[in-house]
């Protein structure tokens, strides 16, 4: 399997090339040359050995279709070392729970860090450790992170062999626990950055730094952002295993809603989507930073500037300019790189939008492709959270809880509808105190860890200080 980049770039690139790179050269994503077609033999099979087996061996299986520069036990070996009862607190490790007929959450939040990232992050690292070893080479990781991301990161990549992290993070726009997760770290291949702005500002420096070629290959710059490919693909599994879980034979259709901010989630959905999965709807949930909505429902992509983009409860998806987007759109297009750089080049860098309202593949967006899309604001939020602790005894986070509510809007009788959980009620307690009156269950490794000594700097958003940084801090 080869990837290309999104802005045209068709050079054939391994995956393990890919993994290290992070960006491609020409700016764009990568994505593989084409998605892996998985038919109802082949689902059967990955049903029996999923339920057999479990979801490391499913891993391995999907993996196995994009990767094909790693041994095929070296692979099998990283997969089952990530995805254990130890590690994710539970043998199911993406269990589904059932709320009402036909209406599920899939539980992706039993990780370290209490948040869906960890599926992805906790395989990143092991794949990470296992090529720079086989390379003798060192990685300098540079992230951004409007919550989650960075921890999971953090989390993942603390002590392993020839990796540092420097993870960016908008100053004070996390909530208190988020901050305390990433913050009290302090080991020393960890570095936390507070950026002065918005999430988009600390996306921009990592796209800074990572366009800067020769910065980039001096100083072995990686990403663990989901513009990496090799995390986006690892969120392709439990799209799999939810299915799985919530059907009994191949003939039925389900429907997933997200929570969408980066729209790296909802892109491994597209992707599964594509390769054969009966997904009916991908069912995209905003909250009041509403980019990704606008342009599902309108067909306009407007981003936001950092005044514009407003703090709310369910932070993780404060963002107004979504990375993954480019891959999507570059698959609407009819995968046409040099359209989709024009647009993202000349619309988004440029005039801060792109229209394709009147534009044929527009309407491909729903027809072909299953996507819808919805709102949720913070009185949303605070009703959806009383409603189903009230009626389920279920507690939910805020941004599950903006999945909830725009799922709801979308399900069809009969269907089944899996709403992604994305992260613990606990870190996002403030809320849930709103909501409901009192605090969420904390579990007992996390308790006092607001009270811990913190090791983090405050800079401007300047992508030349950043690079200043790593290189003092590389020696």
């Amino acid at each position: 399997m080869n990837y290309l980049s999104t802005r045209g770039d068709a050079t054939p690139r391994r995956f393990c090339d890919i993994l290290l790179e992070g960006l491609a050269p020409d700016g764009g994503l990568y994505l593989p040359e084409h998605y892996p077609h998985v038919d109802s033999t082949m689902l059967t099979h990955w049903r029996n050995l999923y339920a057999q087996h479990g979801y490391a061996t499913l891993a391995f299986e999907i993996l196995s279709l994009y990767i094909d520069d790693i041994p095929a036990a070296d692979l099998k070996a990283i997969c089952e070392t990530t995805y254990t009862p130890e590690v994710f607190g539970t043998l199911e490790i993406v269990p589904l729970k059932s709320l009402q007929p036909k209406f599920y959450l899939e539980g992706l939040s039993n990780g370290p860090t209490l948040a869906f990232k960890d599926m992805a992050m906790q395989l990143l690292g092991n794949l990470f450790e296992y090529e720079l070893g086989r390379r003798g080479e060192q990685l300098n990781i540079l992230g951004a992170t409007s919550g989650d991301t960075g921890s999971a990161a953090e989390y993942a990549m603390r002590g392993k062999q020839g990796i540092r992290v420097f993870m960016l993070s908008p100053h004070g726009r996390m909530s208190a626990f988020q901050q305390a997760q990433m913050f009290s770290l302090q080991d020393p291949n960890i570095h936390n950055i507070a950026i002065e702005g918005v999430f988009d500002d600390c996306q921009d420096i990592v796209k800074a730094v990572s366009n800067d070629l020769g910065f980039k290959r001096r100083h072995k710059i990686g990403t663990v952002n989901s513009i990496n490919w090799a995390r986006l693909l690892a969120q392709v599994v439990y799209y799999f295993a939810g299915y799985f879980q919530a059907t009994r034979s191949n003939a039925e259709q389900v429907s997933f809603a997200v929570p969408s901010g980066n729209f790296g989630n909802i892109c491994a959905g597209h992707v599964a989507r594509m390769m054969g999965l009966p997904i009916r709807q991908l069912v995209l949930a905003t909250n009041e930073n509403d980019v990704l909505d606008e342009f599902f429902r309108t067909g306009v992509y407007r981003v936001r500037g950092s005044a514009d983009t407003h703090e709310t409860s369910s932070p993780s998806m404060d963002i107004s300019k979504a990375s993954n987007f480019e891959r999507f759109v570059f698959d609407l297009l009819g995968r046409d790189g040099a359209r989709t750089k024009a647009l993202f080049e000349d619309g988004v860098a440029k005039q801060g939008q792109f229209d394709l309202s009147q534009d044929p593949a527009f309407a491909q967006a729903r027809e072909r492709f299953g996507f819808v899309s919805g709102k949720s604001t913070h009185a949303d939020r605070l009703a959806t959270i009383r409603d189903v602790y009230e009626k389920f005894d279920v507690m939910i986070d805020t941004h599950t809880a903006d999945g909830v509510k725009v799922a709801r809007e979308h399900a069809q009788p009969g269907e089944p509808m899996i709403v992604l959980e994305t992260a613990l009620p606990i870190k996002f307690a403030a809320t849930i105190v709103e909501a409901l009156g009192r605090e969420p269950d904390r579990p007992p490794k996390f308790d006092g860890i607001e009270a811990l000594p913190r090791r983090v700097r405050v800079m401007p958003a300047d992508a030349d200080g950043i690079k200043r940084l790593v290189v003092q801090e590389c020696g």
